[in-house]
């Protein structure tokens, strides 16, 4: 069994900061890409940033410049440093992880989803 586990969510003024983890756990054998996903009411989930093991990012580019991605692999932990929020931002951050198991081949879970709120 596999269990992602997300912490960091809340609100925010615009133009704050907030930090969002995501710890992988269970019968891992080994994970390649992390990343984080969001999704806003009425809209579609979407990438917002993603990291492969050996390092190499891929960002949406509505967050290039804003946030940032980072991983320990060690504590299969991956972690989303959020800077100059904007109101555009608010939605439930999901986390990803393509994650080789005990049980299965490597597939992707998902988090259970944490609400980041930007509001004056």
């Amino acid at each position: 069994q596999v269990q992602l586990v997300e912490s960091g969510g809340g609100w925010v003024q615009p133009g704050g900061s907030l930090r969002l983890s995501c710890a992988a756990s269970g019968s891992i054998r080994s994970i390649s890409v992390m990343g984080w996903y969001r999704q806003a009411p009425g809209k579609q989930r979407e990438l917002v940033a993603a990291m492969a093991t050996g390092g190499s990012t891929n960002y949406a580019d509505s967050v290039k410049g804003r946030f940032t991605i980072s991983r320990d692999n060690a504590k299969n932990t991956v972690y989303l440093q959020m800077n100059s929020l904007k109101p555009e931002d608010t939605a439930v951050y999901y986390c990803n992880a393509y994650i080789d198991s005990t049980f299965y081949s490597s597939r992707p879970y998902w988090g259970q989803g944490t609400q980041v709120t930007v509001s004056s």
